[in-house]
C-alpha cells in the first residue's frame, strides 16, 4: 500500500463512509428551559441533513419520559427575564428564593411558549424520533434513580458512557448542554 493511500476500516461509521457530517449532543438537564436547545438543535442539524445522536444522562433522562412535567428554576439564573406588560422583568436571585416563585414562572414561560407559536418539547421530541435523531437512555442513570424502560417513550436505546464516546469520536460536531 502506499504512502498516500488511505485505509478504511470496517467499523467505519455509515455517516464516515457516506461523508455525511454528524453531530452528537450529550442531554443532562431535564428542566423546560434546558429541554429545548438539546431538541431544537437536534432537530435541526437531522433537517440539515446530519446523522444525530443525542446521550441523555443525569436529570436530562427526565425528557425521556412517557408524561412530562417540566418546569423551570428561577434559582441561579440572574438572566432571566420574563416579557411582562411590553418589558422585560428581571427575576431576582431573593425572590427566587420564595415559595411558589418557581411554579409561577413556570406558567409565564408555558403560556410565552403557547402565545409565541412555540412547539413544545412532546412536540419536538416526536421530531426527532421522525427524524431518525438516534437517542441513547443512560443505562447507569435508570439504575441510579430507578427508572424502568416502560417510563421512557419508544425510540430510545439505552447504553452507558462507552456507547456514548464511540459515537462522539465519529462525529463532527460534539456538544455538551
Amino acid at each position: 500500500m502506499s504512502e498516500t493511500a488511505t485505509m478504511t476500516t470496517p467499523a467505519a461509521a455509515p455517516a464516515e463512509r457516506a461523508n455525511v457530517k454528524s453531530m452528537s449532543l450529550i442531554v443532562t438537564k431535564g428542566t423546560l428551559d434546558w429541554a429545548y436547545p438539546p431538541f431544537i438543535l437536534a432537530t435541526t442539524a437531522a433537517a440539515m441533513g446530519l446523522e444525530v445522536t443525542m446521550f441523555f444522562t443525569f436529570y436530562g433522562l427526565t425528557l425521556l419520559k412517557k408524561k412530562l412535567d417540566l418546569g423551570i428554576s428561577t434559582l441561579g439564573n440572574p438572566a432571566m427575564k420574563m416579557p411582562l406588560a411590553g418589558m422585560h422583568v428581571a427575576m431576582p436571585n431573593l425572590l427566587s428564593a420564595l415559595p411558589g416563585v418557581g411554579g409561577l414562572a413556570t406558567v409565564m414561560m408555558k403560556n410565552l411558549i403557547k402565545r409565541k407559536g412555540v412547539a413544545s418539547i412532546e412536540e419536538l421530541r416526536a421530531l426527532a424520533i421522525e427524524a431518525e435523531v438516534k437517542m441513547i437512555a443512560c443505562q447507569m442513570t435508570m439504575d441510579l434513580f430507578e427508572y424502568r424502560l416502560e417510563d421512557l417513550i419508544e425510540g430510545p436505546v439505552l447504553g452507558g458512557a462507552a456507547t456514548y464516546i464511540e459515537a462522539a469520536t465519529r462525529s463532527d460536531i460534539n456538544l455538551y448542554i
